[in-house]
């Protein structure tokens, strides 16, 4: 485990250094959102027998947190085609798996804090929303599944460009149609089956039930948890073959 506190410091102590731009870029994009769809477009909806802030903002703050979890898979980037990160990494006695296992730690931190930066922000619009501690759960859950998707998608492009395809074919459609903004039977049916097999649909399913005290969907936290089991096993895969 010290290979894992090792890269969790590393990037810990680079995050610090730049904490007051992380902070505005997990500020900016949400509270456009919270300006154009809260007060703009929803003030006056109710969604779910519920205001449409209330519904928004639980799905806003997963999508943050899958921006923000997902968003080091660039960083990592950097690090393997510029810097050379990688190679010390696989030169040092550091296995693959801790190396894999400290990039996702950071990521979770990073998802997480961006999601409660959202819930504040909530409050600012006049929209208290608390999570509890389930939810945080699933928040944890949710930002280490897409930081090892993360880990995966940085190893095996090529260059930033195809890190851009990932992006526009993967995390952008997500976070349009898998429940962040609207319920999934709002969907054709085509698409609601196509968006319930994207693991941010299973992520909104079970963090928005968790702070109104609806059933929680345990079928959407059992994805949740294949998906995160699958991407960090990959992750593992790809950096020790990067490795040979």
């Amino acid at each position: 485990m010290t290979g894992v506190w090792a890269i969790l410091y590393r990037e810990a102590h680079i995050y610090m250094r730049r904490w007051t731009k992380h902070a505005a870029a997990y500020a900016m994009s949400p509270f456009l959102f919270l300006l154009v769809f809260g007060w703009g477009v929803g003030r006056h909806v109710e969604m779910e027998g519920m205001t449409y802030l209330q519904f928004m903002l639980p799905g806003l703050a997963t999508m943050s947190a899958m921006t923000q979890s997902y968003g080091m898979a660039t960083e990592i980037n950097i690090a393997r085609f510029y810097w050379r990160i990688f190679e010390e990494f696989q030169m040092a006695p550091v296995s693959a798996w801790e190396i894999v296992l400290g990039e996702v730690l950071y990521g979770m931190v990073r998802g997480t804090l961006a999601a409660l930066v959202v819930y504040l922000m909530g409050g600012f619009f006049g929209t208290w929303v608390i999570p509890g501690a389930l939810a945080l759960l699933f928040y944890l859950l949710h930002a280490f599944t897409f930081a090892s998707a993360a880990v995966v998608a940085a190893m095996i492009v090529k260059s930033h460009a195809d890190q851009g395809h990932i992006n526009t074919f993967f995390i952008v459609p997500m976070s349009f149609l898998c429940g962040t903004f609207f319920p999934l039977d709002r969907l054709p049916v085509w698409a609601e089956y196509a968006a319930r097999a994207l693991p941010l649909t299973h992520s909104n399913l079970a963090i928005r039930a968790a702070p109104f005290g609806g059933a929680i969907p345990w079928g959407s936290v059992a994805a949740l948890a294949a998906f995160g089991a699958a991407f960090f096993t990959l992750g593992i895969y790809l950096v020790r073959r990067a490795g040979v």
